[in-house]
């Protein structure tokens, strides 16, 4: 039901999103005279922040087809490396340039596309050979590829980690943003454990929650203040049989949306109405950012019903991890197994998603690890995005990410 009135409401949007583009094209056509009156512009600048607002967004493009490595331009062209039922591992690959540090990028399953690290990608390609978990939209995975939970997260990033040592080039490097620090924490964990030569050599947590018990956000508040049931009945949407995936258990990317929307409503109003007056002034620069990064903002994908509700039980409502109780397929998962992966938490000092000391507990954890194999990052003035993307994580996050890989690369 929810499902299905949520789809109604998109065609709606759809044909008004369409409408609207229509109307700012036509009051700012140089053949109607109100294009040249003071109402004008208004009247097309309101018509197409609408229209922008309402309009359908399927998964972006990533677009990186260069980078500069060395001061010489080089082509960037993506291949799948390998395909699982719900994600893949894309590389990036830099023609005619070999042998730098193997490094797997970790997009969160959090409602939103791979795209969302565009530029954590573009950062690191100078100098890494990159790679990154594609996830795919749950929505489209047909019931007959079975289920996905937080045991196959950690499965499929074991399965990537070997596939990417495969060549005998050793041991790779993770760069985990946001959500996935704890499944890429425990897969480094149960890797240490078995001394998998295909563990990490290192691992860099941003933003991550750990241990959501350190300094909760609202994020965190809403994720323990109602019971487990209570997700499961009312968040949970079954995806309608139009869709490949249909009759599979989901929590919708467009559920998601919202509540971030709803967590910042206000500045999400300001950034609109900074558009209207950018568009009404004839600033098109500033507003294509904007619209820019709405495009890959409203961009959303839904999320398997399984990991979702595992997600909300093991870490936000059980702190299964730090209270050492988290069991992987039966088995626990002990960070004092971590002895030789170079552990770097990185918490930004205004992130309002994961608070301040829930990815560094990371650090603590790991009680077996030499003090030289750990480091943490807290960088002033940043908030949760801003910790890999934007300015301050090209210019002083990245370079951090980069001395430590450095660090503890074999080679």
């Amino acid at each position: 039901m929810l499902y299905s009135a949520y789809e109604m409401q998109r065609s709606m949007l759809a044909g008004a999103s369409a409408l609207a583009t229509l109307g700012a094209e036509w009051m700012a056509n140089p053949v109607n005279p109100m294009a040249h009156t003071r109402f004008g512009p208004m009247v097309a600048s309101g018509f197409d922040v609408f229209a922008h607002a309402s309009a359908t967004y399927g998964k972006p493009a990533f677009g990186l087809d260069k980078t500069v490595v060395d001061g010489r331009e080089v082509a960037v062209t993506e291949e799948i490396v390998l395909r699982l039922p719900f994600g893949q591992l894309k590389r990036f690959r830099r023609d005619g340039v070999e042998g730098a540090p193997k490094l797997l990028i970790v997009a969160p399953m959090s409602g939103h596309y791979a795209t969302l690290l565009r530029g954590t990608v573009e950062r690191m390609l100078p100098g890494h050979d990159v790679h990154i978990t594609d996830w795919r939209d749950a929505k489209l995975v047909p019931l007959s590829d079975g289920t996905f939970d937080l045991d196959d997260y950690v499965d499929y990033l074991v399965r990537f980690l070997e596939t990417m040592s495969a060549d005998g080039s050793g041991r790779a490097h993770v760069l985990a943003v946001c959500q996935p620090s704890v499944p890429a924490y425990a897969a480094a964990a149960l890797m240490s454990a078995d001394q998998h030569p295909a563990r990490p050599a290192t691992l860099t947590m941003m933003g991550g929650p750990v241990d959501t018990r350190e300094a909760p956000t609202s994020v965190n508040t809403v994720a323990t203040q109602r019971p487990h049931a209570w997700f499961e009945q009312n968040v949970i949407a079954t995806v309608p049989y139009y869709y490949p995936g249909g009759g599979r258990r989901v929590y919708p990317g467009f559920l998601q949306l919202t509540g971030f929307m709803a967590m910042n409503l206000g500045n999400h109003l300001v950034s609109h109405f900074d558009m209207f007056k950018h568009l009404v002034a004839g600033d098109g620069d500033s507003a294509d950012a904007s619209k820019a990064f709405y495009d890959e903002y409203r961009s959303v994908c839904d999320m398997s019903a399984e990991f979702y509700l595992q997600t909300i039980d093991l870490v936000f409502q059980q702190h299964a991890l730090p209270k050492g109780e988290y069991y992987h397929r039966g088995r626990r998962v002990d960070p004092g197994a971590i002895t030789d992966i170079g552990l770097l938490a990185i918490e930004g000092e205004r992130d309002d998603i994961s608070g301040i000391g829930q990815t560094k507990a990371a650090l603590t954890l790991a009680t077996a690890l030499p003090e030289a194999h750990r480091k943490y990052l807290m960088a002033e003035g940043v908030g949760h995005y801003g910790i890999f993307n934007g300015r301050r994580w090209r210019d002083a996050i990245a370079p951090v990410v980069e001395d430590w890989i450095v660090a503890h690369d074999a080679r």
